[in-house]
């Protein structure tokens, strides 16, 4: 296994173990044991426990982000809205991750810039694609985070039909960039 295999596999692992059991089963052994390796190469990637955690964020925000559309250049207005979807699905394990650490940041003020992070990256994704689409509406692209937020936790707890908000979404979207 090669070193960056290496790294990538224990980000992965870090949101699998912090996903089924919260911050507080996250140990360099439950780590090293779900990715396969040895738990003295967590420490050698990573050096501290928080700043895993920190890289597991950030990994799980690219991995989150790559496979929505906020970040395809590609797509027209229609498509972007169409698009709009809660992620809880096909990424339940990322999303849960990263409501774990933003719930704990609460308590560790060390994290909060991680949790900043968080969303900070979703709203310029949402706010750079809306702009590229034309749409320059204020607050668009926060109101659309925030149900999007909303909606994946939701989806996370308490799954169930989310399609008439995301339809809501879509035409709100539509709307904006037609005005």
């Amino acid at each position: 296994m090669s070193d960056a295999s290496g790294r990538l596999a224990l980000l992965r692992a870090t949101v699998v173990i912090v996903a089924r059991g919260g911050l507080r089963a996250l140990t360099y052994r439950a780590v090293a044991a779900e990715a396969g390796v040895s738990h003295g190469l967590v420490r050698h990637h990573f050096g501290s426990r928080d700043q895993l955690i920190a890289d597991a964020m950030d990994f799980g925000i690219e991995e989150s982000l790559r496979a929505s559309n906020m970040i395809n250049s590609e797509l027209t207005v229609e498509e972007f809205a169409a698009g709009i979807e809660s992620l809880a699905a096909r990424q339940g394990d990322i999303h849960a991750f990263q409501y774990e650490l933003l719930l704990e940041s609460r308590r560790r003020p060390e994290l909060r810039e991680t949790a900043e992070r968080y969303s900070r990256s979703y709203r310029e994704a949402i706010d750079a694609q809306l702009r590229r689409l034309g749409v320059d509406e204020p607050g668009l692209a926060e109101l659309v985070w925030f149900a999007l937020d909303g909606l994946v936790f939701n989806q996370l707890v308490h799954p169930g039909d989310v399609e008439p908000a995301l339809t809501r979404i879509r035409a709100l979207i539509e709307s904006a960039a037609k005005g």
